[in-house]
Order: structure tokens, then C-alpha cells, then sequence
């Protein structure tokens, strides 16, 4: 390890030049921009699938890399804050070993070798609240391990969304690691109280929505036969005085079981795909061009952005050097 690497300041210019890996439809890369405004400069993006990066280009005016495996670190530009939505994969040999090869062959292995070449002042990753817990902790443990061993001083905590201003029960781990050892950074605390389902919900929704009565049936049935088995498994029921929703997930599409809107003297509906990006924070200007299978995939599949939001500006904060000391 490089003490001047622990010991490294904040030297900036005017913006802070950022990538956005596993980049979805860029919802990390929203939240930040939102915190930072014209003070952040995005350089590179990386994503996958197909039908995110044309939701991502049709916001963003720029089409995300392919597959970041095939990528060569040098090709990307120089940058000081990685943001990785990275996939929780199964990291079966986690905790068998230390460092670097306890995580190759992971995409988290990914992050690691653009920030072993890079040396970005600052990483920000979000996964899944069970990642923390993830292989007896082994899995966490290694993230962090191996972060160190990069020069990174480690933070990480669960949030959940609906403790901000969103109304949905959405519980992720965030892990921001800065390089510059001298930072205590503080997460941000609970805020937004008040908001209800009903605030991100319309009026008048298309009768498409309304689920039809064999998929009625079919949730009745399912809920009813996983109640006498003593447990509380099946569809999910909200309306707009609800303070928050179950989490959205990317199967939201398949039958909106977990989160079903009741309507009066009808059967319940799922949510649209605008209310969909509603749930996550994202605004109505946000632009929706894929079908919405697509879109339901990908909110499942993003970010709370008000979390994001209130992260980097925390982070905003500690580079500017108002109270992170």
C-alpha cells in the first residue's frame, strides 16, 4: 500500500470528472447530477443490456459501452469518482482467500481494475441489502478487504428509500470508499416524512393496467393456499393512503404481484410504467421509449434516486470541504 495514496487531498478543477459502470438506465448518474449540477463532468458509461442503453441514450444523449470485461482499462478515460450499480453475483469463492483473487472472475473484480489503473479519488457502489450478509459475511468482508488493499478508506450502510421522501420499502447497501484517509463521512440521516403512495399515483390510469380475472383469480388462489400454510406469501395490496409500497423488483412485469392497486368495484391494476419510475424518484421528464416489459425490467432493476441524491451530496460536501475533516 502507498501512504501517499491514503494521504491524498481533494485537488479538482472546476468539475469532477466521473464513469458510470453497470450503468442501467442511469439512475445512479441522476441522483449524482442532481446533487453536484454543473460541477460534474460524466466521461465514460458502461452497460449491457440492450434496451437499457436505449433508455439511457434517449436521457443522457450518449449510448453506453457494451460489456465492460472487454474493455481495457487505459481505454477509459481519466476520472475521479467511479459509480457502479454492480450485479450481485454468487462470489462462491469468497473468503477462501484474500485480496484480489478472492474477487476475480466477479464484475466486482471489474470495479477493481479500473480503480487499480485509475486511482479515482472516490468509488461509490449500491447492491442489494443481502450482499452485506452475503456467504456468512465472507463476500462483504472481501469487498472491503480488497478496497483497502487498493488504498481506500471504507464506509458503508443499509438505507432504505421510504426514510427518503420515497414511498416505497426499498432497503440497499451502499459502500463509498474514498481515497483520501483524512475524510469521516457521515451518511445521511432519515428525511421525508408525510410522503404517501397516492403522491406518485394518476387519476386516470389506461384499463391495460387493470389485471384481468384469471390473473385475479390466480393471486387469490396463491395467497389463500400460502395462508393456510401458515405464511403470508402472495400479492401485495396498496392504495393511495398508503405510506409506502413492497420493493419494486425487475420480475415487477411478469404479474405485479408485489405491488397491486386497489380500485373500487373493480379488479386491482398494476402500476403504469410512469408510476413505476415515480416509485424510484425518477421525474416525469425522464424519458420512457422501450415497451413496458422494458421499462418495468428497468426501474426494478435501478435505483431510489433521492437516496443517490442525498449521497452525493454528503460526498458533495466532503470534496468542497465544509465538514468532512
Amino acid at each position: 500500500m502507498v501512504d501517499a495514496l491514503k494521504q491524498g487531498s481533494f485537488n479538482f478543477n472546476e468539475s469532477y470528472k466521473v464513469i458510470d459502470l453497470f450503468a442501467g438506465i442511469g439512475g445512479i448518474r441522476l441522483g449524482f447530477e442532481k446533487a453536484f449540477q454543473d460541477k460534474v463532468e460524466f466521461v465514460f458509461s458502461s452497460e449491457l443490456d440492450k434496451y437499457a442503453q436505449k433508455t439511457y441514450a434517449a436521457n443522457y444523449d450518449e449510448v453506453p459501452h457494451g460489456d465492460i470485461t472487454k474493455i481495457h482499462a487505459a481505454d477509459i478515460p481519466a476520472h475521479d469518482i467511479i459509480l457502479a450499480g454492480f450485479p450481485c453475483q454468487a462470489f462462491s469463492v469468497a473468503g477462501l482467500k484474500k485480496g484480489f483473487e478472492d474477487t476475480r472472475g466477479t464484475l466486482f473484480f471489474e470495479i477493481v481494475r479500473i480503480a487499480k489503473y485509475h486511482k479515482p479519488k472516490i468509488l461509490f457502489l449500491e447492491n442489494v441489502k443481502g450482499f452485506k450478509n452475503h456467504d456468512k459475511g465472507n463476500t462483504f468482508r472481501v469487498v472491503k478487504e480488497t478496497l483497502a488493499d487498493l488504498g481506500y478508506k471504507v464506509y458503508a450502510q443499509v438505507l432504505n428509500a421510504k426514510d427518503f421522501g420515497v414511498p416505497q420499502n426499498r432497503e440497499r447497501i451502499y459502500i463509498i470508499a474514498f481515497l483520501d484517509h483524512s475524510v469521516d463521512f457521515k451518511f445521511p440521516i432519515k428525511q421525508g416524512e408525510g410522503v404517501k403512495l397516492g403522491h406518485i399515483l394518476d387519476s386516470n390510469v389506461d384499463e391495460k393496467y387493470t389485471i384481468s380475472d384469471k390473473l385475479w383469480a390466480g393471486h387469490q388462489r396463491r395467497k389463500a393456499e400460502h395462508k393456510v400454510k401458515g405464511n403470508g406469501f402472495g400479492y401485495s395490496m396498496f392504495n393511495a393512503e398508503s405510506d409506502y409500497t413492497s420493493t419494486m423488483s425487475a420480475r415487477y412485469y411478469k404479474d405485479g404481484s408485489e405491488i397491486l392497486i386497489a380500485q373500487e368495484g373493480k379488479n386491482p391494476r398494476k402500476l403504469s410504467p410512469r408510476e413505476a419510475a415515480r416509485l424510484q424518484g425518477f421525474p416525469d421528464d425522464f424519458k420512457l421509449t422501450v415497451s413496458d416489459t422494458q421499462a418495468y425490467k428497468q426501474f426494478g432493476n435501478s435505483v431510489a434516486v433521492p437516496v443517490i441524491e442525498q449521497l452525493a451530496n454528503n460526498i458533495l460536501q466532503c470534496l468542497e470541504g465544509d465538514w468532512c475533516e
